[in-house]
């Protein structure tokens, strides 16, 4: 009797070591990620290195994650549950612009899933570039953008 419950324990244990794999491995940062989510798009699709950006450039998870209030997320680490951006800037594309296109305050902007991404990551290159006294982040369509094919 003794045997047959040890033998269940040993499975049950297995069976959640699988478990906490499964959950770790669904939230860990993907290492490239394709910003194409929301809308169709007139560029090319930004492939985004996650990895490059933490270990190489030493980005924290709040350079990026921030609250609805555009306060960082300081204290994410790799494993941390996160929304995506388009759960929050829900628009798809970018806004209208041009002659008749109406007039949107920052956070109207901040809406569209592409304005979003633009801002966030165009302000952190300059940030970069300027505390860096280089040029080296891209903040510039073409940089970012592949060419489409």
């Amino acid at each position: 009797m003794r045997k047959n419950y040890l033998i269940i324990m040993a499975v049950f244990g297995i069976a959640a070591l699988f478990f906490a794999a499964t959950v770790y491995a669904g939230t860990t940062p993907p290492d490239v990620v394709k910003l194409d989510k929301g809308y169709k798009h007139k560029k090319g699709i930004v492939t985004f290195s996650h990895k490059k950006h933490v270990d190489e450039y030493e980005a924290g998870c709040g350079d990026c994650h921030h609250d609805a209030n555009n306060k960082p997320l300081a204290n994410l680490k790799a494993g941390d549950n996160v929304q995506t951006c388009i759960e929050c800037h829900k628009k798809p594309g970018e806004r209208r612009k041009g002659k008749g296109a109406p007039k949107l305050n920052k956070k109207q902007r901040l809406d569209y899933i592409a304005e979003a991404f633009h801002y966030n990551c165009k302000d952190c290159h300059k940030k970069y570039n300027k505390k860096n006294k280089t040029k080296a982040a891209p903040t510039s369509c073409s940089k970012c953008h592949p060419k489409k094919k």
